[in-house]
């Protein structure tokens, strides 16, 4: 496998923080390659490092020690400027929480990633996405006013709009009852099968990660890939 074909890399990565007056090691010495169209699942028990894990490797923090690249770009030697326009040209999220804006729109919500691109096309690009998921009929809902399934649905829509190369998303289906944390993933997978993106999912739900490519998992700071047959 060449560097070229991989569209994230870690090398070396540590986080540590300080509590009190005692050093907390939260990362140590993490390396991982992750190819362009792979799906990766991060596991691990609460308090492992997972999602510092992932908000590093998306650009949203930065570790203590070590090299990340990401989409050829070295976002290591980046300031945070810098960090945020890899991630508005290469990054789509996708959060337990959802993190929509609660101020906005459904359609307006997912606009957004397109309007800091300055893309002309955002509204109707927007609601193509939101069609997509299955809720052309709610775009001119708040959030508020959206089911839990309806506000993961458009945080999905919001990610996969711009077309990102890459998909991080932290517990998907976390705060999803059964049937509707399903249809979620099931979107989750197609969208990313469609659009050739690159998915690596932090989630505490083993058949979720089974359904990617690749597992790792994440004990004390420390990432491993578990071997399968």
């Amino acid at each position: 496998m060449s560097s070229s074909d991989n569209i994230i890399e870690a090398a070396g990565v540590s986080k540590t923080v300080e509590v009190g007056a005692r050093p907390l090691h939260i990362l140590t010495e993490v390396g991982v390659s992750i190819q362009r169209g792979e799906s990766i699942a991060i596991v691990g028990v609460s308090g492992s490092g997972k999602s510092t894990l992932l908000g590093l490797l998306a650009g949203l923090d930065l570790p203590s020690g070590g090299v990340i690249r990401v989409a050829g770009n070295r976002i290591t030697d980046m300031n945070e400027d810098q960090r945020a326009e890899v991630r508005a040209r290469h990054v789509g999220f996708v959060f337990q929480s959802f993190q929509l804006m609660p101020n906005l729109t459904a359609l307006e919500n997912v606009m957004l990633p397109l309007e800091i691109l300055n893309r002309a096309d955002a509204g109707d690009a927007a609601r193509a996405a939101l069609a997509r998921v299955g809720l052309e009929a709610r775009a001119i809902h708040y959030p508020r006013q959206l089911s839990g399934g309806e506000q993961q649905r458009a945080a999905l829509a919001r990610a996969f709009v711009s077309v990102p190369d890459i998909l991080f998303a932290d517990e998907p289906t976390g705060n999803l009852d059964n049937q509707t944390g399903q249809r979620v993933a099931d979107l989750l997978f197609a969208m990313n099968d469609e659009n050739h993106t690159t998915l690596v999912m932090v989630t505490h739900n083993l058949g979720l990660a089974d359904r990617c490519r690749r597992v790792f998992t994440m004990d004390n700071g420390n990432l491993s890939e578990q071997l399968r047959a």
